[in-house]
């Protein structure tokens, strides 16, 4: 679900605002209005029904003149009241109707000439009334309506310096050196703080990266310098015509492993420079002629104990990845696989679709455990005694779309599948 933009919650508080108090100020207004109308109607009508009744009692003649908007009732044979003013109780009675026409009609009982009505016609001005409310709605309507525009407005001068600094962010490369994020002059102080934090963080990791850049060209030197020294020395030795035959095997066994390190360590090297370039390192691998090899290799570590490598099934296979990808891989996890099992049957196979397969009779793993193992995975925490460990296979398999399965029970062993398959060639 998109999150609401900075800009959209603050117009709608203030939408909502408005609202609120434009209701409450016609509330009050309508409140206060109508009870100044009574109070003017009250003392309007008892004025004028307090001198026509003042007449009629000093003079028996009197009689009282209606206007266009003033009309008087007392009941008699003359002035009969209306049905729709007998039923009123006496009092002030705002919006009765006289033949139709909305009127304030003022009712009071008397001992002399019993009930009298005096009736104000204001029916000219409710509709004046009402045209004001209509008028006083719309310029309500029009002040919410301009405000919100408005703020829309400053919304926008507000908001635009941030949204340059975060597209600012955003373009920020992290091969490049001396990148700095600036607030443009509509900026307010608070950007400039985060500008400045933002700053001095990317000043603290450039120098971060470039401890981290020496590191690795040292240590890369460092370890190539004693791996070509060891791999010249097992060469030299090779060439002795009278090397015994054991010794020629492991003196080969010696030059194999260090071809294997110098590609692990440069594998290593791209993995921390940059990951994207291991796709480019790719060579065509045949899986069924590799596997023999590794298996081969890895025999040493299966000596003391009661333990049998077996090559199960090997369907021909190429993928097109790097090799010493492949061998790290496939390596580290039949050296686990050997390291914790004692005695029994180690199956491996190969299939046509680049599905390596790694079956031990080892001690197996409980399901929590297992779940462990992918979590430290996904977290890369390392395992000192598993290799190169399987979170950076994880990693290789991460970058190189392969798919790393593991199945195992306590006691009855754990099987291993490698899926390379998205590395087929075509």
């Amino acid at each position: 679900m998109k999150r609401p933009t900075l800009r959209r919650k603050l117009l709608g508080w203030l939408g909502a605002y408005l609202a609120l108090i434009t209701l409450a100020v016609f509330g009050a207004a309508n409140y206060v209005h109508e009870h100044a109308e009574h109070a003017v109607w009250r003392s309007l009508l008892n004025t004028e029904l307090d001198s026509i009744l003042a007449h009629m009692r000093v003079d028996a003649d009197y009689h009282w003149q209606d206007s266009d908007t003033l009309f008087f009732f007392d009941g008699s044979s003359s002035r009969p009241l209306p049905d729709s003013l007998a039923e009123l109780k006496p009092g002030l009675h705002d919006g009765a109707l006289l033949e139709g026409r909305k009127s304030a009609a003022m009712v009071r009982d008397t001992s002399d000439f019993g009930r009298v009505v005096l009736v104000l016609d204001i029916t000219d001005f409710a509709e004046l009334e009402h045209f004001a409310t209509r008028w006083a709605l719309f310029a309500g309507i029009a002040l919410v309506l301009v405000t919100l525009l408005m703020a829309w407005v400053g919304m926008n001068r507000l908001v635009r310096p941030l949204s340059t600094l975060a597209q600012d962010i955003g373009a920020l490369q992290p091969e490049l050196r001396g990148q700095k994020v600036t607030v443009s002059s509509g900026g307010s102080a608070e950007l400039e703080v985060i500008a400045g934090a933002l700053n001095d963080y990317l000043r603290r990791n450039e120098h971060f990266v470039e401890r981290e850049r020496m590191f690795i060209s040292t240590t890369s030197h460092e370890l190539r310098t004693p791996i070509a020294v060891i791999g010249g020395a097992a060469e030299l030795a090779l060439e002795q015509p009278e090397l015994p035959m054991k010794a020629r095997k492991q003196l080969q066994r010696i030059r194999n492993t260090t071809v294997g390190v110098e590609q692990l360590i440069q594998l290593l090297l791209v993995l921390a420079r940059d990951p994207a370039k291991l796709a480019a390192m790719s060579e065509l691998v045949a899986l069924d002629q590799l596997l023999p090899e590794i298996v081969e290799d890895h025999l040493y570590l299966a000596s003391g104990k009661e333990l049998e490598l077996v090559l199960q099934k090997l369907d021909e296979c190429r993928v097109l990845a790097p090799l010493g990808v492949v061998q790290a891989a496939i390596g580290n996890l039949l050296r686990n696989a050997i390291e914790n099992s004692d005695r029994g049957v180690i199956r491996l196979a190969v299939s046509a679709r680049a599905v390596i397969t790694i079956e031990d009779p080892g001690h197996g793993m409980s399901p929590e455990e297992v779940a462990q193992v992918y979590a430290r995975m996904a977290k890369g925490e390392r395992n000192m005694r598993a290799g190169i460990g399987l979170d950076l296979i994880a990693r290789l398999c991460d970058h190189l779309g392969w798919k790393l399965d593991i199945q195992s029970q306590p006691e009855r062993g754990t099987r291993v599948t490698l899926d390379m398959s998205s590395s087929l060639p075509g």
